[in-house]
């Protein structure tokens, strides 16, 4: 049995991984970590009710688990917050990767970490696994400096950077783009929506099936994983309209100059899948693609 620690796991990749990993309860042993209670709406697998950033805890419950993979989807990912609040930022995103990793080293296990476009200044777009990151929030900066810890640890490691992931689960705290979009247009809501900065945004469950791959293969080192088209976040919202065969007149266009917002955003990110493509042997679909996927999911 692979013995599978999954951060996270009330989150909405952590949920979805967890559904995904348990159609082989042969194959993997899935224990989720999750402060509160648990919120999968599932009890077939091992739960623990922790606070991650207790490094006391932590490291503890890791030692006596002894994990063959852990998969850290755990992350304060607002983006102003953590412009606000360096110091919770750094612990969550940064210090945790660092005992995580600890761990690791202490148990030969491998650890499969979640990263981010926002590593990017957003100049160039397109962006390789090789480019040299140079974000521009504190949130950006932190995973960084999250990656760095393990590309300078001596443990079997993944990094998959993604880009805003999308998708629902069975209790959700947060929602996203798609989720957002979708009920501010069944309520008939006007929304403004920014037309200068694109993204190729991702399904959950291909983030999800791509951890997978990851703990399959045994892959090393850093992957991009997103759709495979760079949309401005207007053409975004209007492909939600689109395949929920909602209201586009209701979507009205602005600058991001005029969103004040406390930490900046890059213009443009996206991803180069190639090395996705080649080593993982997965070729992600259009986001109006895996948007239709999801309605189907939805039905």
């Amino acid at each position: 049995m692979v013995k599978v620690v999954v951060t996270g796991s009330n989150g909405l990749l952590g949920q979805s991984l967890i559904n995904l990993l348990l159609k082989e309860k042969d194959v993997y042993k899935v224990i989720g970590f999750s402060r509160g209670e648990n919120r999968s709406g599932r009890d077939d697998f091992s739960y623990v009710s922790i606070d991650i950033t207790n490094e006391k805890n932590l490291k503890e419950i890791l030692l006596e688990i002894e994990p063959n993979f852990i998969i850290n989807t755990a992350a304060m990912t607002q983006v102003d917050d953590c412009e606000v609040d360096k110091q919770a930022c750094d612990l969550l995103n940064v210090s945790v990767v660092e005992w995580l990793a600890e761990i690791s080293d202490n148990k030969n296990a491998h650890l499969i970490h979640l990263s981010t476009d926002f590593i990017f200044d957003g100049i160039k777009g397109n962006y390789k696994e090789t480019d040299v990151p140079n974000p521009l929030s504190y949130y950006g900066l932190s995973k960084l400096k999250s990656e760095e810890v393990l590309i300078n640890s001596k443990i079997d490691y993944t990094i998959l950077r993604t880009i805003l992931v999308f998708g629902k689960v069975y209790d959700m705290s947060r929602s996203n783009i798609v989720l957002w979009v979708k009920s501010m247009l069944e309520k008939g809501k006007e929304i403004t929506i920014v037309n200068d900065q694109y993204r190729s945004p991702t399904y959950v469950e291909d983030l999800a099936l791509t951890c997978k791959i990851a703990i399959d293969k045994r892959a090393r080192g850093i992957y991009n994983i997103s759709s495979n088209e760079l949309l401005s976040v207007y053409e975004i919202v209007q492909q939600i309209a689109d395949v929920f065969l909602l209201d586009k007149k209701l979507i009205k266009p602005i600058s991001s100059s005029t969103l004040n917002q406390t930490a900046l955003r890059p213009a443009k990110t996206g991803f180069d899948l190639s090395k996705t493509n080649r080593v993982l042997g997965f070729y992600p679909e259009s986001f109006k693609e895996s948007l239709r996927r999801f309605r189907q999911s939805l039905t």
